[in-house]
């Protein structure tokens, strides 16, 4: 049996009292507190994440852009230095193999930043299509990862480094970043998994234990608290950002999953999956990603089968939870686009009863 992995925070979480599971084979706090109060601090104030468990692999080479361009959705050579870019990974058949952040370190050099679970096999794919003029390492070891979010996170981060965090814009990062008493440069990213503003900090595994520390003292005036697994999830929720193996998967496109904007079908390089997306984006889709808020008494829960009023099976849902923020009993589903309208009615089969629901607006909460 594998022994679970630990990040280099796994220390400070045993000695914060942390409740840990095993998520992706890591070993990881899914709460330290209660979700309700970690979720309402991040949304008020500021949460600190430990998300060290991402996997980072860097691709350079004289063909880094093109390479790319080939085997991802997004259009890479938009990217600058100092931007950021969601994109996808994809099969021939348009379902999903991960989705990810990439880094224009230079012109040569990227950092793509994957799902922990899908880390192993997004290295095998970009490997099993590797061209000439390109290096694909792992660097996943080197890194650790951090994330402050909330209103107050720019405030408290700016106290501990000189680089301007203000004129870091949405989706841009900076790569110098020091932090003071922290060994090493950062790399600091506007960027978050929450719907608050916020950072993601890259830096040397071997001073996270330091950045967290420190980012817990100087926040501790403005209501700072460490956040696990389980309001990351019920923030990501609200906010309608995916979570792979739910929202996206290998039997799920991104064009289904509402994340087209991330699809480029108009660009030169042909990359997996390509045709079947280009014709979802030009054509329709037969099924999408809806909001459903519940209407009789019971929590939507993913992998519950979706019905009309007819008792047809129309789909299934993806996330579903009591929304901390809002306090209503919400699920965003996969269902047949003709039943995708607002306040459409539809039913959720919970324990074998059928629940009234209605389908709504996503994302729930917008900052």
């Amino acid at each position: 049996m594998d022994q679970q992995k630990k990040t280099p925070l796994y220390e400070e979480f045993v000695r914060l009292g942390a409740k840990t599971i095993n998520f992706g084979g890591w070993q990881m706090p899914v709460q330290f507190t209660s979700i309700k109060k970690e979720h309402a601090a991040v949304r008020e104030a500021a949460g600190l994440f430990d998300v060290s468990h991402m996997g980072e692999i860097s691709v350079k080479g004289e063909k880094a852009t093109a390479f790319l361009n080939s085997v991802l959705t997004n259009d890479v050579e938009k990217l600058s230095e100092g931007r950021a870019q969601y994109t996808m990974m994809c099969y021939e058949n348009g379902g999903t193999v991960d989705d990810l952040i990439v880094y224009y370190l230079n012109k040569n050099e990227y950092l793509l930043v994957v799902n922990a679970a899908n880390k192993d096999k997004d290295l095998e794919w970009l490997l099993a299509h590797q061209t000439g003029g390109v290096e694909i390492d792992d660097v996943s070891a080197f890194y650790a990862q951090l994330a402050i979010q909330g209103p107050k996170a720019e405030e408290i981060l700016q106290s501990l480094t000189d680089t301007q965090l203000q004129d870091i814009k949405f989706f841009r990062f900076h790569a110098g970043t020091s932090f003071d008493g922290v060994d090493g440069k950062a790399l600091v990213s506007r960027t978050g998994y929450t719907g608050e503003d916020g950072f993601e900090i890259y830096l040397p595994a071997s001073s996270a234990v330091d950045l967290w520390k420190a980012c817990l003292e100087a926040g501790e005036e403005y209501g700072i608290q460490p956040v696990g697994l389980g309001a990351r999830d019920t923030l990501r929720f609200e906010a309608g950002l995916p979570l792979y193996s739910q929202e996206l998967s290998e039997n799920i496109t991104p064009v289904e999953a509402g994340l087209g904007f991330a699809v480029k079908i108009d660009k030169e390089a042909n990359y997996p999956g390509k045709a079947v997306l280009k014709k979802q984006k030009q054509s329709g889709v037969g099924r999408k990603l809806a909001g459903i808020e519940m209407l009789d008494k019971g929590i939507p829960r993913t992998g519950y089968e979706v019905y009309d009023e007819d008792g047809e099976n129309i789909g299934f849902v993806t996330s579903g939870t009591q929304s901390p923020t809002l306090g209503k009993n919400l699920g965003l589903a996969i269902v047949k686009k003709e039943y995708t309208d607002l306040d459409q009615i539809v039913y959720v089969e919970v324990r074998k009863k059928m629940l009234k629901a209605k389908i709504i607006n996503t994302p729930f909460y917008k900052r």
